[in-house]
C-alpha cells in the first residue's frame, strides 16, 4: 500500500466508498439486500451474541496493531458460541469511526477478523458504518447448535468436577509486557513472544467441542443419568473466577476452587511470585478458554483428551459461596468475588 493509499481517511471516500472497500471481505452472494439470510441445518438451534469494543477500553495503538485487534474481535464473539456448543455461521460488523481515521486501519481491522475467521470457516455476513467520536467496534456472531447440546450456564450440579480447557493468566501477562517492556527480564524472546501473542491473537475453544460430544456420544457412559447429559459452562474472557462465579449463581451452588491445581503458564515461575501469578489467573481475563462443569469421570476424559493445560480445578459444592482453597493449608481459604476483577462501571 503507497503512502498515498495508506494516509487516505474515511471522510475523503465517504460512507459507500468504505462500504464498498469492506464489502471486499463478505461473501459477495450475502450482501447487497437489508440484511443476510443464514441457512441453518435442520434440527438446529440458531445462536446470536453480541460484542461491543472501545478504543481505549478494549484496545489500543499503544498494545494491539489494527490487525490484531480485528482477531481479538472476531475471537471473543467466536469463544461465546464455543461457550454455547455452538458452531459460527458468520458475523455482523458495526464501526463507529471519527472521520478523520485512516482507511487503512480499517481495512487492516478487517484482515484481522478475516484472518481469525477464515480458521473456522466463518465469513462476514454484513454490517453497518457510523460517524463516531471514538472507534467503536460492534459484532454480532451467529451460531447453530443441537438443542441436546447446548451449554448452559445454569446446568451445574453438586459434585460435578470444574473443568479448564487451558492455561490462565498468559493474556493478562502479555498485556502487563506490552505496557510495561522492562518486565520479565527472566523471560527469553520465545517466551515473551508466547505471552504477548496469546493476548493479541487469542484462540478461541471451538475445537473443544467435537472432542466434548465424542466423549458423550452414545451409550451413554454415566449409569442412570440422562443422556444427552446436561453440561454447564461458559468462557473464561471475564477471568476465571469471573466464571466459576458466574456458573454458580446461574445454577444456584457453590464452588471449591484448589489453589494447586490452576494451570499457569509455566514461564511464571521465571519472574511472577505466587500471588502474582494467581491474579493474573484468577482476574486477568481474555484468555477465551472454556470452563466446563460435569460428572467426574467425565471430566477426567475431557482433560486426558485436551492435554496442554487443561485441568480439573475445583468442584460444584451445596450452598452459593465459592471458595479457593489450599490443599497443602499453607494458604488460608479465600472467598472469591466479581468485585475483584474488572467491572467496566466500577469505581
Amino acid at each position: 500500500m503507497n503512502s498515498k493509499l495508506s494516509s487516505l481517511q474515511v471522510q475523503e471516500i465517504g460512507e459507500q466508498g468504505l462500504l464498498e472497500r469492506l464489502q471486499r471481505f463478505c461473501p459477495p452472494e450475502m450482501i447487497g439486500d437489508d440484511a443476510a439470510v443464514l441457512v441453518t441445518a435442520p434440527e438446529q438451534s440458531l445462536v446470536v451474541t453480541t460484542d461491543v469494543l472501545i478504543d481505549g477500553v478494549h484496545f489500543s495503538d499503544v498494545t494491539t496493531s489494527p490487525e490484531d485487534a480485528g482477531w481479538r474481535a472476531a475471537a471473543a464473539n467466536l469463544s461465546d458460541l464455543a461457550a454455547m456448543g455452538a458452531s459460527p455461521l458468520g458475523i455482523t460488523v458495526g464501526l463507529g469511526l471519527p472521520s478523520g481515521l485512516r482507511v487503512s486501519w480499517i481495512e487492516r481491522l478487517y484482515q484481522g477478523m478475516t484472518e481469525c475467521l477464515q480458521k473456522y470457516n466463518t465469513p462476514i455476513v454484513g454490517g453497518d458504518v457510523v460517524r463516531s467520536p471514538v472507534t467503536t467496534l460492534a459484532i454480532t456472531a451467529f451460531g447453530q447448535v443441537k438443542p441436546s447440546q447446548i451449554i448452559r450456564r445454569s446446568a451445574a450440579v453438586v459434585g460435578d468436577a470444574i473443568v479448564v480447557t487451558g492455561v490462565h493468566g498468559a493474556s493478562r501477562a502479555g498485556l502487563e509486557l506490552l505496557l510495561h517492556p522492562k518486565l520479565g527480564q527472566d523471560l527469553n524472546d520465545e517466551e515473551k513472544t508466547a505471552l504477548i501473542r496469546a493476548h493479541q491473537r487469542p484462540q478461541p475453544r471451538l475445537d473443544v467441542l467435537p472432542i466434548l460430544w465424542k466423549i458423550l456420544a452414545s451409550p451413554c457412559p454415566m449409569p442412570n443419568a440422562p443422556c444427552p447429559m446436561p453440561i454447564a459452562g461458559m468462557d473464561s474472557s471475564d477471568g476465571l473466577a469471573d466464571a466459576i462465579i458466574q456458573i454458580c449463581r446461574a445454577s444456584g451452588v457453590g464452588a471449591v476452587l484448589e489453589r494447586r491445581q490452576i494451570s499457569l503458564p509455566a514461564t511464571f515461575g521465571h519472574w511472577l511470585t505466587q500471588e502474582q501469578a494467581l491474579e493474573y489467573a484468577l482476574y486477568g481475563g481474555e484468555d477465551f478458554e472454556l470452563v466446563l462443569c460435569l460428572p467426574q469421570k467425565l471430566a477426567s476424559a475431557l482433560v486426558e483428551h485436551l492435554g496442554q493445560g487443561a485441568a480439573i480445578v475445583g468442584k460444584i459444592t451445596s450452598g452459593s459461596t465459592v471458595l479457593l482453597h489450599d490443599e497443602q493449608k499453607k494458604f488460608p481459604d479465600q472467598v472469591l468475588s466479581l468485585s475483584q476483577g474488572f467491572q467496566h462501571f466500577g469505581q
